[in-house]
């Protein structure tokens, strides 16, 4: 099984391009009303509270205090842009793109554990299927499976029904991950 790179790191690589173009745009006052639709867009499409401290960053805040309340995908995104702020060379690299052979380790090891009670994993898993909800089309179909499989689902026609087939074929890949796992 291949290693699972750290959760942070994935969320960082995932939203590289957010955060280095609010640390751009927002280093360069000229940029303004381009950096605000850009916090516009994500406060629309559900970053409220991360927009929030994105504009207290932007206006100086530079402590930890700036992350409080934020759910751990926006502390992670609000830490990667306080870095680049101080330090452009930590800024992630946007053409960087998560490894999607981990996609199906990844969903596997988290259904796994939250459905041992591991709260921080249903956490995430929660707030991962309420995101794919939002992106729409095979997406949305994905995280409607994960409570069935959370639940224990593992009949495959019942759980890709309605799926096209890339989606079906990350289906497929998660129960045979869940499979090994059973088995150890």
């Amino acid at each position: 099984m291949p290693t699972l790179p750290d959760p942070q790191q994935q969320i960082i690589t995932m939203h590289a391009a957010f955060i280095r173009r609010v640390v751009e745009l927002g280093q360069n006052p000229a940029e303004r009303k381009q950096l605000e639709s850009v916090l516009e867009t994500a406060k629309a499409n559900g970053w409220g509270a991360l927009v929030g401290a994105v504009r207290a960053i932007l206006q100086g805040q530079r402590d930890i205090s700036v992350l409080s309340g934020l759910d751990e995908e926006d502390s992670v995104i609000a830490e990667a842009i306080l870095r680049g702020m101080q330090n452009p060379a930590s800024l992630p690299d946007p053409s960087a793109r998560p490894d999607p052979s981990l996609a199906a380790p990844g969903l596997a090891g988290m259904i796994q554990n939250a459905a041992r009670g591991d709260v921080k994993a249903l956490s995430i898993l929660s707030e991962m299927a309420e995101q794919m909800s939002k992106a729409g089309g095979p997406m949305a179909r994905l995280a409607a499976v994960v409570r069935p499989l959370l639940n224990g689902e593992r009949d495959l026609e019942k759980l890709c029904q309605g799926l096209d087939t890339r989606t079906e074929q990350l289906v497929v890949d998660i129960l045979a991950e869940l499979r090994k796992a059973d088995l150890h």
